[in-house]
């Protein structure tokens, strides 16, 4: 039957409605969650079954070496320390988690597809896209697990070198930590903060030594290698401190024996052992300059401080303070509370400095360093340098997680426990003596279960006592009697 002219244009179009399909619906999500799940669980049921059984098998096998993995964790830290300090490994890691994000979206969007979106209501196929872009998410975290893993490899190449890992002396490590300064208007490098930790291999009690930068009349042990190039040892007044040995030594590497790497580490590690009687067997050296940097990284620092301190002062006028009370210090406020020098002694510096040690060691808990991994990793290099090798790595990480366990004791080397221009070398190495067998006789926390970690024990300045032996504290000229403390807890408190 042929219809009349212009009854095409009156009809009204045909307007075709897909009919919902709610279980057309629950399929398509169905999948999708399936596919989160359980990679390759939604091929294996609506699509290419050997993609399928390949990806499950390849899912499986991860679940299960991570697994395996956990499980050793739990019955010895240190093979699983072992693993994660490899940078072999930490290549394989990184390139499977970066493998399994692009084949987890990859199957994500396959499963989406296998929904037949097409057949859905708009409103459906909105939502199902939405769900999609959200789920996605996941590998996408993954894949940033990954860069975060080849940034630590990176970070972790570069600052730790080859070579054999060094024997526990006595079953303890004592390891030289610096804090170098090489700021605008110094000549080279000269370390501020001068600490030694030694640390019990077994318990991993440690307790921390610090000497004054201002150290005087250090005489070297026979047969090192200084007590050669200094035979009546760094005796020249104030202008033969402990913290300029570093750029004497780099200064005159000429006169040091052939072959000589870092004459400057290597006189500042024997005037320390000299002073000590320990023997060192690794340093650590962080720029200050980039502290702030590995500050921001795990997220600022808890402190409670005591005095008011100045930024700014010295040849620039003061700008701004730290106010007492608990603060949360970012980098640049952190930096500025350890380094400030206006209107206090080198000594309260040592404590500060110590309480942002403290405050930084007590936050690197396994989640703080898990959730900012990339950014520590990033945030080291470049800022830290120190000679333990790879192959220590394992070793000592193991026996750090037991050193958080732990009490710290913290002895310093400044009045009025001794005066650092004028002092007895026996009183020093006595007092190292003394709180190291303290240490190893202390109860142990972990014999009656987990335990918080407790704070460190301060041993120095007004806190303690001196030695009978030790000479009555004196005032130096320039310096103000009632500032010149080592106590931590007169200035501040970690946490």
């Amino acid at each position: 039957m042929l219809e009349r002219p212009g009854e095409a244009a009156r009809r009204p179009p045909d307007r075709r409605v897909v009919p919902v399909n709610p279980r057309g619906r629950r399929r398509a999500v169905a999948l999708l969650l399936l596919t989160l799940v359980l990679p390759g669980s939604a091929q294996l049921a609506s699509g290419n079954r050997a993609v399928g059984r390949l990806a499950l098998r390849v899912w499986l096998a991860v679940l299960g070496l991570t697994l395996a993995i956990a499980l050793l964790g739990l019955v010895s830290r240190e093979p699983v320390l072992w693993l994660v300090t490899r940078s072999w490994v930490l290549g394989g890691v990184q390139v499977l988690l970066v493998a399994l994000a692009l084949g987890w979206a990859a199957l994500l969007v396959d499963s989406w597809r296998l929904g037949r979106p097409d057949l859905l209501p708009q409103r459906d196929r909105r939502g199902l896209l939405a769900g999609l872009l959200v789920l996605l998410l996941v590998p996408a975290v993954l894949g940033w697990a990954g860069t975060g893993v080849g940034r630590a490899r990176g970070a972790m190449t570069s600052v730790f070198g080859a070579g054999a890992a060094e024997k526990a002396v006595a079953g303890r490590y004592n390891i030289l930590l610096l804090g170098g300064d090489s700021g605008s208007g110094r000549v080279g490098l000269r370390p501020d903060s001068i600490q030694l930790a030694s640390v019990d291999a077994s318990t991993g009690r440690a307790v921390l030594f610090g000497f004054s930068r201002e150290t005087e009349n250090i005489r070297f042990r026979p047969g090192s290698v200084m007590a050669g190039v200094m035979p009546e040892g760094w005796t020249c007044g104030d202008e033969c401190l402990l913290n300029a040995l570093y750029t004497w030594g780099e200064d005159h590497a000429d006169r040091f024996p052939a072959g000589t790497e870092e004459p400057g580490l290597l006189a500042t590690t024997e005037a320390v052992e000299a002073l000590s009687g320990l023997d060192v067997q690794y340093y650590v050296m962080v720029d200050l300059q980039g502290f702030k940097n590995v500050v921001d990284a795990v997220g600022g620092l808890e402190i409670t401080v005591q005095r008011r301190t100045p930024i700014g002062g010295g040849k620039s006028p003061v700008f701004g303070w730290i106010e007492p009370g608990r603060q949360h210090l970012d980098g640049y406020h952190a930096l500025w509370y350890a380094r400030s020098r206006e209107g206090s002694t080198n000594y309260e510096r040592m404590a500060r400095q110590r309480c942002v040690v403290t405050a930084l060691v007590k936050q690197l808990d396994p989640q703080t360093v898990l959730l900012n991994f990339g950014d520590i990793a990033a945030a080291t290099t470049g800022v830290v340098r120190t000679d333990i090798p790879h192959d220590g790595l394992a070793q000592l990480a193991d026996i750090a997680v037991r050193t958080k366990e732990q009490k710290i004791t913290s002895v310093n080397f400044v009045p009025p426990l001794i005066k650092p221009w004028d002092y007895d070398p026996e009183v020093v190495r006595s007092e190292v003596a003394r709180a190291i067998a303290e240490s190893e006789n202390a109860p142990n926390p972990s014999a009656s279960g987990p335990s918080t970690p407790e704070p460190v024990t301060e041993a120095s300045g007004s806190s303690a006592a001196p030695s009978p032996s030790t000479p009555a504290v004196m005032e130096r000229p320039g310096t103000d009697p009632d500032a010149d403390t080592g106590d931590l807890a007169s200035v501040c408190s970690a946490g």
